[in-house]
């Protein structure tokens, strides 16, 4: 019998009835689907735990630079981590130190990894002199798991331990943190990352390597000890996985590596707006799940919103040493006042010379810009950190707080950190010969005004940089 359009679309209900119930729900998922709405928003319900993943077999354990990751144990088929919380003496950078707080004596806490369908078991011990909790950011659990303090659990009291427990329904970049007076606490550093790896990873998900990187901002007044809770702006101390530069640790990759980078975002006040040198990366995952190759699109600066993580992908292709840094400009210096007045262009005449005569030693600085601060060798507090930051190959580097350098390098044998490199012959920016001026009829002649400053006098290297490249100093 020939079927008419009628007849097949009954034959097809029919064939899709099961039970009665289940009509109903078909045609509301349906529904649901045709709008663009997802099966389930928290992951759905809780099913049982899978096997432990293990790194190296199920999963390449990600890199936190200058951190560490959380061991565990497996006790009955469960994931078992240990956090505890305490005062912790934290370098930021070389002469910068505070009393900070922190997990496992680190600041910030280690990155606790795992695998989707793993059962975790997260022990919390509190030796702080506060009460506190923790809440697993972005994490799909019971609510009685999800760590705010007076909603969801009373406070861990000084002196107790807690212990939080659930399956992972999900993978991707997360974070966790204190969630009591988190404005006091966070802010003193009570903050960590968290990895969770696909039980079973698509092709598109296999990296080389897997950096994971913790964004904050701290108030620490040059020689003070501990950081400011209370402050709303004027941060100075801006962070990499709790370092500042030259304190960062640099990222190492082989030429042809593919990497992913996981940036987490905890800063009080602002997003950062972290670009790569050299390269484009694709915008790869949010804390809220990959995104579909498809959709991804190119960068090479990825904003990060506070309380937000983001994963970016590239190809690790042009050898060389790239700079990664937020590129707020604010960002990448160290401990500096707000209230100096802006002396850019001012004509100071001979007020230097007179005003030795009172106060030997004195010197107008700002005039010309704040570059040439850090290598004047003035003495600043005890415990506090230039403005800018550190002595590089050619020059002083004169970026600090959120700033670190993307190595990537052919035939390593390791990935430890190989040192700055060393541009070819013919492919570094030197000063430009007269000869090389002459051919192009480049005209110099409004230059000879403002060639007053010299170079070597600040502990620059431009002649080692010049003699690699074959360049003449002039």
């Amino acid at each position: 019998m020939t079927q008419t359009p009628f007849s097949r679309r009954r034959a097809l209900l029919a064939g899709a009835v099961v039970a009665g119930g289940a009509v109903a729900l078909s045609s509301r998922e349906a529904a649901a689907a045709k709008r663009g709405w997802e099966p389930s928003y928290s992951g759905g319900p809780e099913r049982p735990p899978l096997p432990p993943g293990e790194p190296g077999k199920d999963y390449r354990p990600t890199i936190t630079p200058g951190g560490s990751t959380a061991p565990f144990k497996v006790v009955d088929g469960v994931k078992v981590f240990h956090l505890v919380a305490e005062e912790v003496d934290h370098e930021f950078a070389p002469g910068l130190r505070a009393n900070c707080w922190g997990y496992n004596g680190q600041v910030h806490g280690p990155t606790i990894e795992a695998v989707e369908g793993d059962r975790v078991r997260i022990y919390v011990s509190n030796r702080l002199s506060a009460p506190t909790t923790v809440h697993w950011h972005g994490i799909f659990l019971p609510s009685g798991m999800d760590g705010v303090g007076g909603l969801n659990q009373v406070a861990i009291m000084p002196g107790e331990t807690f212990m939080y427990e659930w399956t992972f329904r999900q993978h991707g970049t997360f974070m966790y943190h204190s969630h009591h007076d988190e404005m006091t606490q966070m802010a003193m550093g009570l903050m960590g990352m968290m990895v969770v790896h696909p039980r079973k990873p698509s092709a598109d998900y296999q990296v080389d390597r897997d950096f994971v990187t913790m964004l904050g901002e701290w108030v620490i007044p040059a020689g003070a000890r501990r950081p400011d809770p209370n402050a709303m702006a004027d941060f100075n101390v801006l962070t990499m996985n709790a370092r500042a530069f030259p304190g960062t640790v640099p990222l190492v990759c082989n030429k042809g590596d593919r990497v992913r980078m996981r940036f987490g975002n905890l800063s009080a006040m602002d997003h950062h707006p972290i670009h790569l040198h050299g390269h484009y990366f694709k915008i790869a995952a949010t804390d809220g799940g990959r995104i579909p190759v498809a959709a991804r699109w190119p960068e090479t600066t990825v904003l990060v919103p506070t309380g937000s993580t983001r994963d970016v992908e590239l190809i690790a292709d042009n050898v060389g040493d790239w700079a990664m840094h937020c590129h707020m400009t604010h960002h990448v210096m160290n401990q500096m006042g707000h209230e100096i007045p802006n002396l850019v262009g001012i004509d100071v005449g001979d007020l230097d010379a007179k005003a030795r005569k009172v106060l030997p030693g004195y010197m107008t600085m700002g005039q010309d810009g704040m570059g040439d601060m850090a290598t004047m060798g003035m003495k600043v507090p005890e415990n506090s950190l230039p403005m800018v930051g550190a002595k590089g190959p050619y020059d002083y580097i004169t970026m600090g707080g959120m700033f670190t350098i993307f190595r990537v390098r052919e035939g390593l044998t390791s990935y430890d950190d190989p040192g700055y490199y060393e541009n070819p012959p013919g492919t570094q920016a030197t000063v430009a010969t007269a000869e090389a001026i002459a051919r192009d009829g480049i005209d110099i002649s409004r230059v000879a005004d403002h060639a007053g400053k010299k170079r070597g006098g600040h502990g620059h290297h431009h002649g080692h940089g010049m003699k690699k490249s074959g360049g003449k100093a002039k």
